[in-house]
């Protein structure tokens, strides 16, 4: 969590902040022994040169694992977090939460004054 004088943005790591990979991450958080590559495919719902791509960015930042092996003579693709990827998406979704606090406090504040405002207009011509 940044401290008060820090910038609530630098926890938004690039890496993560972007759509499918904001879903990929979700998906493989919820399953401790991961994901196939079909299951996260259809769970995306991404296309497979799309989770691919996605995925070789999560692999190379080290967030994920990719395991292969064979069922039979089935090529099978298990993806599962790394725990500095776990830690690092925890992290990332505890700054997101505070941007989105300030945020909300920000409408909210805004909406409190625009709405005291609204009433507080006389109307300019009462019949």
């Amino acid at each position: 969590m940044p401290l008060k004088n820090e910038n609530l943005y630098v926890g938004l790591k690039r890496i993560f902040h972007e759509p499918s990979r904001l879903a990929i991450m979700s998906a493989l958080c919820r399953e401790v022994d991961g994901l196939t590559f079909n299951e996260l495919k259809e769970e995306c719902e991404l296309t497979f040169g799309n989770l691919s791509s996605h995925l070789k960015s999560l692999q190379d930042a080290k967030v994920i694992k990719v395991k292969k092996f064979f069922i039979g003579n089935k090529p099978c693709t298990r993806l599962s977090l790394t725990e500095k990827g776990r830690q690092s998406f925890v992290d990332y979704l505890e700054a997101l939460e505070e941007v989105l606090k300030k945020a909300a406090q920000a409408v909210s504040i805004s909406e409190e004054k625009a709405s005291a405002q609204l009433f507080s207009v006389k109307p300019a011509f009462q019949g």
